[in-house]
């Protein structure tokens, strides 16, 4: 099972370095059909908020593992050891709980959309609703991982701020 989870972890890594060249990739073609061949790439702002969606959600679960969320640290420092466990419990599975919800409403959408397509890039709806379904759902067993590291251990997550 884990060694499933680091495979899907690098799937998730790499898409999301390929969405940022994509990201960054789209208005530059944009620029250099419009400036150099005076040919307008149609649709390509429309594109790159795509990407930039795409990257978002399905980007959220790594950053998540890698402790980049917002947490509210200094906070959180002002509590005691046990408060800020039950703090961080709250959290976390508020969380998994929103996560999954999203996620679900997400697939009830697609399937009530599946005929469906975008106005402006005519993409069936699915693929257009894809990664927040599987970001949200990512999110949420990351968010899942890291409760059960926080029950297990018994004790909160150190937390630390660093001003420079």
């Amino acid at each position: 099972m884990l060694l499933f989870l680091e495979k899907i972890r690098a799937l998730v890594r790499w898409t999301s370095l390929f969405l940022l060249f994509l990201l960054i990739a789209t208005p530059l073609a944009q620029v250099i059909m419009r400036g150099v061949f005076n040919v307008p790439m149609s649709g390509a702002e429309e594109l790159a908020r795509y990407f930039l969606i795409c990257l978002s959600f399905l980007a959220a679960s790594y950053v998540t593992r890698e402790g980049g969320q917002i947490c509210m640290e200094e906070i959180q420092a002002f509590f005691p050891d046990r408060i800020r466990w039950w703090t961080q419990i709250i959290v976390e599975i508020s969380g998994v709980v929103f996560f999954t919800a999203i996620g679900v409403s997400a697939l009830i959408t697609i399937s009530r959309n599946l005929s469906n397509q975008t106005a402006t890039l005519e993409m069936p709806f699915p693929i257009f609703m894809a990664p927040l379904a599987i970001g949200m759902f990512l999110l949420a067993i990351e968010t899942f991982i890291i409760l059960l590291r926080l029950i297990q251990s018994g004790q909160a997550n150190a937390k630390t701020t660093n001003l420079t």
